[in-house]
């Protein structure tokens, strides 16, 4: 059963509670709405709702990564450009493929499933990141790395994960078959993205009403996104564009200084409202999964490998840039691999697979296994490594 509204307003009853007791408590804000769904799974509630990837890409992605991207300064990623699409694109097919066969030579998975888990795991999740990342008040360029990373390496894992899940239901593809569908998806949703956001910024910028302007914003978030996914592109590049290109050329003079500011609250909140619901549907979701103890070695070992295969990406992508201006210094360097979770991204791929899938239920457990781990235990101990990294802003030291 999908959500109404009663089981909304029950959901943002407790996730209201939740937000207060984790501050008193001053555990992060996502691990205490994972738990609050494992508890809620036992309720009736448990039973009516589930988490699916037509509510995640449908109803929560698009305002997560519209509000996420119109935040984003383009004069200070253009300066880490370099840094941020190495990540984005050897970072994660490295991180696929590192996952991939690990999972196939250690643990015995046949390669058309170790390559869809390595895709859909490999990229961080901005729903996760960010939301982390804000609750502690990490600014400056190590918060711009890791959320651009984030909202960048989303779209790509997406859209390799596409071509393998093609290839895996017999389509037949080169090798330049399968870059040229790469490319066209990635190009095609930015083109998308532009051509939404600068059709908006050419209608708000005829109106003054602040309400006016919040509104184009809204239909630019899921218009850019559902007009990629109707061609068959990349919706997640599509809102991304668009947000970068309202959030950056709108504050030029095309949104009024009070549209920008209700621009501002009302995203905020959105994003909220959607963070809220996905990390409670997490918890929801992990208790339908069967977890037998035939199935442990293979998810501790899939954790691990996860695991690992970000901590090399970092770390060799980083060196490439070491006598660079665009150097990453070490201490950037290990929260950008420790604070690299997984979250709803990846459930809405494993979600999505067709039934006729291979191993298909082995990958979903290892999905949900993955960004518990991911959530909860790097979520709970990202902060004191920042704290003994000397990166928490002045407010949250002791």
């Amino acid at each position: 059963m999908g959500l109404d509204v009663e089981r909304i307003e029950i959901l943002l009853l407790v996730a209201a509670v939740v937000a207060m007791l984790v501050r008193r408590l001053r555990l992060p804000y996502t691990v205490g709405l994972v738990l609050a769904g494992i508890a809620l799974a036992f309720s009736p509630l448990g039973h009516q709702v589930r988490l699916t990837q037509e509510l995640i890409f449908g109803a929560f992605l698009p305002p997560l990564i519209f509000e996420a991207a119109f935040n984003i300064s383009w004069p200070e990623l253009r300066r880490d450009l370099g840094v941020v699409l190495t990540l984005v694109t050897l970072g994660v097919l490295l991180a696929a493929a590192l996952t991939a066969a690990g999972l196939h030579f250690l643990v015995g998975w046949g390669w058309s499933a170790a390559w869809l888990f390595g895709a859909l795991i490999a990229a961080t999740d901005p729903v996760a990141v960010i939301a982390t990342f804000r609750e502690v008040g990490i600014q400056g360029r190590l918060r711009l790395l890791l959320e651009a990373e984030s909202l960048f390496n989303d779209g790509t894992a997406a859209v390799a994960f596409g071509v393998l899940l093609a290839l895996a239901q017999g389509g037949g593809m080169s090798a330049g078959e399968v870059a040229g569908k790469f490319a066209v998806t990635v190009l095609g949703g930015l083109l998308c993205g532009a051509a939404v956001g600068g059709s908006v910024l050419l209608l708000a910028g005829r109106t003054d009403d602040h309400l006016l302007e919040t509104t184009f914003t809204t239909i630019a978030a899921y218009g850019a996104f559902l007009l990629a996914e109707h061609f068959h592109l990349s919706g997640i590049l599509a809102t991304l564009t668009t947000g970068l290109i309202l959030g950056n050329w709108g504050s030029l003079g095309t949104l009024t200084d009070k549209g920008h500011e209700t621009i501002d609250s009302f995203w905020e909140y959105a994003a909220f409202l959607a963070n809220s619901l996905i990390f409670l549907l997490i918890g929801m979701g992990l208790t339908s999964e069967s977890f037998t103890p035939g199935k442990i070695p293979s998810l501790l070992a899939a954790i691990v490998l996860v695991t690992v295969s970000r901590a090399l990406v970092v770390y060799l992508c980083c060196a490439l840039f070491g006598r660079s201006a665009w150097r990453v210094p070490l201490r950037y360097q290990h929260v950008l691999f420790w604070g690299g979770l997984r979250g709803a991204v990846a459930l809405a791929l494993a979600l999505g697979l067709p039934p006729q899938t291979p191993q298909r239920a082995t990958i979903l457990t290892a999905a949900f296994t993955v960004v518990a781990f991911s959530v909860i235990v790097q979520g709970l101990t990202i902060k004191p490594l920042l704290r003994r990294l000397g990166e928490l802003p002045p407010q949250q030291r002791p």
